[in-house]
Order: structure tokens, then sequence, then C-alpha cells
């Protein structure tokens, strides 16, 4: 697939590359056991510039698209997808404003993350709002040049870490998902707090918490777009980011591929490498042919965002479901190839495959984007006829 990227796309992807191996892969074991968020994530990636590949150049980042971003996320998802997570959470963080901010908004915020400056987080999940997004009950009361927030935002990565956090929450609590606004709180306001940090099966190197908002107060300059619009800029960004998770998928598939083929390589099991049995061959030819197919899949979804196509939430949805699905089957597989040794903590495919689940789940479970894949093929069945 690299033949098909420009000079410049290349140049992200081997960047990337290099600050995985070299950078993130001699740590990610040990964060993984210590469930430790990188303080180094700022450096790693603000003295590289790849903490603003996918910001527009005139808030000082590399003009990149979705395709760029995606390319980044794979890369680092390869050594350590608990650090690429909190990667890509930052950019769906800044995404809201991206989409919707003002001018203002986004020299202030969106040029500090690209310099690396400051990290970005984005609250939407709630304990009864997961899957039913719409059902969210934070609330955002307008008093005179200020709202004031209150409610708990659930599992946001990021959480505490974050020094700008962009918040979906109601203004009109009678009008249900209509009602929703969408507003940017920086760490460090009076009434923001965090709970417990999350512990988890896997990404354990990025940081799950609460988010707590109580008689929160801030400058109504803080809302982002205009009352009502919250949940469409929600949608929005989730629609780009979903990509996002595919690459991540197609990232720790192909670690879990190249570490099961290395293994394959040197372990010798009645006088040979079992690479040379049929039944261990066929296994890694379907592994690595559902990632290229997963790969083509993002990159062309990505590429069909950057486009400017104004609906691509089945591509999207699309993405992220066979990518995600194809991570879990591929680590599963790994895991198998390696045997005992594969379920060792000592060796890294047990830890892909744990972090390979967040992905059939986070950003809508598969069955989620299963519906909105299905409802996208009615429509477009009922406009042909």
């Amino acid at each position: 697939m690299e033949y098909f990227l420009t000079e410049e796309q290349k140049m992200i992807k081997d960047l990337a590359r290099r600050v995985a191996r070299e950078r993130i892969l001699p740590v990610a074991a040990e964060l993984d056991e210590r469930e430790e968020f990188p303080s180094q994530l700022r450096e790693w990636f603000g003295e590289t510039d790849l903490m603003g590949v996918g910001i527009p150049e005139e808030y000082g980042g590399l003009g990149g698209g979705v395709l760029e971003t995606c390319l980044a996320v794979e890369e680092i998802s390869w050594a350590c997808p608990g650090v690429a997570t909190s990667y890509a959470a930052n950019w769906l963080g800044i995404m809201p404003l991206l989409l919707a901010g003002s001018e203002e908004q986004k020299q202030r915020y969106v040029r500090a993350v690209a310099r690396g400056e400051k990290l970005a987080a984005f609250c939407l999940t709630e304990a009864e709002a997961g899957s039913d997004a719409g059902a969210i009950r934070t609330t955002a009361r307008r008093d005179g040049d200020f709202y004031v927030l209150d409610g708990t935002k659930q599992w946001i990565t990021n959480g505490g870490e974050a020094d700008i956090y962009t918040v979906i929450a109601l203004t009109a609590p009678e009008k249900g998902p209509r009602g929703a606004s969408c507003f940017v709180v920086e760490k460090g306001t009076p009434g923001l707090g965090f709970g417990r940090k999350e512990k988890k099966m896997g990404i354990r190197a990025s940081a799950t918490r609460e988010v707590v908002f109580t008689d929160c107060r801030i400058p109504a300059t803080q809302l982002v777009g205009r009352e009502g619009q919250g949940f469409a800029i929600a949608i929005r960004t989730l629609d780009r980011a979903r990509p996002g998770v595919g690459a991540q998928a197609v990232g720790l598939a192909q670690g879990a591929l190249d570490r099961a083929l290395a293994y394959a390589r040197q372990r010798v099991q009645f006088g040979k490498p079992i690479i040379t049995f049929q039944a261990i061959g066929h296994m890694l030819a379907d592994m690595a042919t559902q990632i290229e197919a997963a790969r083509a899949l993002v990159y062309a979804t990505a590429r069909t965002i950057d486009a400017g196509v104004k609906d691509f939430a089945k591509e999207s949805a699309m993405a992220k479901l066979f990518a995600s699905d194809v991570a879990m089957r591929v680590t599963t597989d790994a895991v198998q190839i390696l045997g005992g040794y594969g379920y060792m903590r000592d060796y890294p495919v047990e830890k892909l495959m744990r972090d390979a689940k967040i992905t059939q789940i986070y950003e809508g479970t598969n069955q989620i984007q299963r519906n909105v894949i299905a409802q996208e093929l009615l429509r477009e069945s009922a406009r042909k006829g």
C-alpha cells in the first residue's frame, strides 16, 4: 500500500515508525505492566511534529488530513496500542475545535496541541450514555456571561492527563440530543475534577478516568460553535476519528503478525521450523491477507474523507468494523502460533490480543457500526427507488 503514498506521506509514516521502534517499543512492556501513562508523550511527538500531523499549517501543524493521521497511528500501534490510544485521543479531542471552533479557540488551543505543549481529550460517554450517546445527562446552564457545567463523563481517554477537554453537555435538556452543545474546558478550572484511573484489560499505557463537573463555571466564549450543535459536532468528530481506530487495529495486527512470523521461523518442532508446516503457513497467509484488506479499506476511507465527500458515515463505520474484527482474529491466531509461549506475558502477542479487544468496543461498538452501515444501505436503496 505504500506505493500509493506521496513522498510527504511516506515521510510521516517513516518518522512515526522510527519513533515507535526506537522510543516506544523499548518501554511498551513496562508501561503496560505498571499501567503507566507515558509522561514522555508530549516529548516523543512534540519534538518530531507528529502532534500536528492532522492540524492545518495555519495553526502550527503539518497540514495533513485523516490519512496522514492514520499513517502515524498505524505505526505507533505496531509498538504499543496503549500509547497510540493516548496519541489518537489527542487528535479526537481537538477535532471539535477544528470543525466548529472560533478562530480565537483554534489559535489558543489547537496551536498549543500542534506544538506538543498541551494534550486534549474528548468527553462524550456517560454511565447511561454509551452506545446511546443521545442519552447524556451532563448539563451546561447559562448564567450571564458564563456557563455552569454539572455532570460526570465516563471512560475518558487522557482523562486527568489532558490539558484541554472538549465536552458535550445539554444546554436545553428538554430537547434531548438537539439540546446538546459543545464546550472547551481547561484543566485547572474550578469545579473540574477526575475520578480514579480505571484498571483495564488492555491499552493499559493510556489513562482512562471519569471527568467530573461540579458547578464548573466557564466563560461563554468557551462554547464551541452554537448552542444546539453539540450532538452534530460529536457525530462529525466520530465519523472522522473511526478510521483512526481502524488504523490502530491494522498497526497492532501487523505487529502481531510480524512477531508470530519471526517466532515461526525460529521455533523448531519435529526437527523443522514450524513455519514449514502447512497448518502454520496457512494461518500466517490468512493473517497477512486480512491485514492487507483492512489496511486498504482504512486508507481508502481516509482518502474519501480528505477528498471532501460530505457523506462518509457508512465507509467510516466499515473501516472501523472490519479492521477491528481483523485485529481480534489476527492477534488470537498469533497467540495460537506461539502456543504456550503466546500465553505468557514475557512474549508480546498476549498484550496485543488484550489491546485488540477494545478496538471492537470504543468509538462505537461494532454492533453499532453494523447498525450505521445497514441504515445507510437502506437510505441508498430508497434513493435508487
